[in-house]
């Protein structure tokens, strides 16, 4: 006899975790608690059973594989609990993947899957916002007040549970402001943005009409000012890289409204630079920082020792007095962090991982499953430059596997057509 089809994946853990973005923040536990509200998912996937997993996953269990066996390199115990925290933040992405995928092929309408993303969405406007009006804005939060001293008092540990809303020099008498709530960090705050921008774009093509699709549209402009201020270099780059190989497929598929679409997105953006004059306060930034030199050094730094522990790295970053720059080596990219912690080998698989889903989302025939297959894109671009141990992760695996679903989907309906109207859609 057949077996009973399992239940149906709810949907509000999703909101309770994408939704509540700001509230997470005031309370300090947008990065503590962000893994427990994985665990959550992990908890519902398995109650259900029969969980089918992304293409790719193969490669991403690997990784995580080489990850927990690195960390017999670790230097010291203490190092331990960020070891941790960082392969949370893994072990999470996943499973929102997973989950996503899954709600994403038993529901009729898509969008309801990818509102919780808007509703992120909504919240790093909001928040990027509240880091341009108020830069200076810095409170303790109740999960800083709950934490051991000892614990709360790590730098890596204060930087998540103290609330700011934007980075600057406080030591310089002009600092530039740079909005990063609900991240502790700027950069993290582009790198989402970059992620989740292509997503908004997709929800407007998939839902025609209704209230929350006139919001997001009306949102974009208001984004531009928060992303404009953060002066990421990577971000602006990772979106004209997605930008340009969307527009290359939507010309080899004569796909007009995806063109029409980044025609308008580029207009809106060319328009604000009239407004901002992002140019001069990049150049501003960099001539008044060794940023430049300060990531050179880190990065000579890791493939210099790298060659002495190839196969699982080193387990962590750490911290030395042989580069200019004051971060440990092993951060200031995703790319960087994954070679020196974890190994040459745990670098391939984290890379194929999201070759594997550029390509796989790549298929996708309709505008909104284009605009979603830019996602991969962005990150590889982003890898080099950002770490991702952290929430973006996550939110980079909620658009990869809707869009899978999305393209599997699509595929199944191209494939009941008559062969004589298999034809890719315009």
């Amino acid at each position: 006899m057949p077996l009973p089809s399992p239940p149906r994946l709810p949907l509000w853990p999703l909101s309770l975790m994408f939704g509540l973005v700001p509230l997470w923040w005031l309370l300090g536990a947008f990065y503590l608690g962000w893994s427990l509200l994985g665990a959550l998912l992990l908890a519902l996937l398995l109650t259900r059973g029969r969980v089918p997993l992304p293409p790719a996953s193969g490669l991403w269990l690997l990784f995580l594989a080489i990850v927990v066996v690195s960390a017999t390199q670790l230097p010291s115990p203490a190092s331990l609990l960020t070891f941790a925290l960082r392969l949370a933040f893994y072990v999470t992405a996943l499973v929102v993947g997973v989950y996503v995928y899954v709600a994403a092929r038993e529901r009729a309408d898509l969008t309801v899957v990818l509102s919780p993303l808007c509703a992120f969405w909504f919240a790093l406007v909001v928040l990027g916002w509240l880091g341009v009006l108020m830069p200076r804005l810095a409170m303790a939060t109740p999960m800083e007040v709950l934490l051991p001293a000892g614990v709360a008092r790590a730098p890596f540990i204060q930087d998540m549970v103290h609330l700011t809303t934007a980075e600057y020099s406080s030591r310089s008498l002009n600092p530039i402001y740079r909005p990063a709530a609900p991240f502790a960090y700027t950069n993290n705050y582009g790198s989402a943005y970059a992620m989740t921008l292509p997503c908004v774009v997709a929800f407007t093509m998939l839902r025609r009409r209704g209230l929350l699709r006139w919001a997001l549209l009306a949102s974009l402009p208001l984004s531009l000012g928060p992303a404009f201020f953060t002066l990421n270099r990577a971000m602006f780059l990772s979106l004209g890289v997605g930008l340009a190989v969307l527009g290359v497929r939507a010309s080899l598929r004569g796909n007009v409204r995806v063109a029409a679409s980044i025609v308008g997105v580029v207009v809106i953006g060319a328009l604000a630079t009239v407004v901002i004059p992002i140019t001069d306060l990049i150049n501003q930034r960099v001539d008044s920082s060794d940023t430049n030199t300060d990531r050179l050094s880190l990065y000579t730094e890791v493939i210099r020792r790298v060659q002495d522990s190839p196969w699982l790295g080193y387990g962590a970053p750490v911290n030395v007095d042989t580069v200019s720059a004051d971060a440990p080596i092993g951060t200031q990219g995703q790319l960087w962090m994954v070679l020196f912690s974890h190994g040459v080998p745990a670098l391939v698989c984290f890379l194929a991982w999201f070759v594997a889903a550029a390509v796989s989302c790549a298929r996708a025939t309709s505008a909104a499953g284009q605009w979603l297959a830019v996602v991969p894109v962005v990150c590889l671009v982003q890898i080099p430059f950002y770490g991702m141990a952290n929430q973006n992760l996550t939110v980079a695996f909620f658009a990869v596997a809707f869009a899978m679903a999305l393209t599997e989907r699509e595929r199944r309906a191209w494939l009941a057509r008559p062969p004589a109207l298999r034809t890719v859609p315009a």
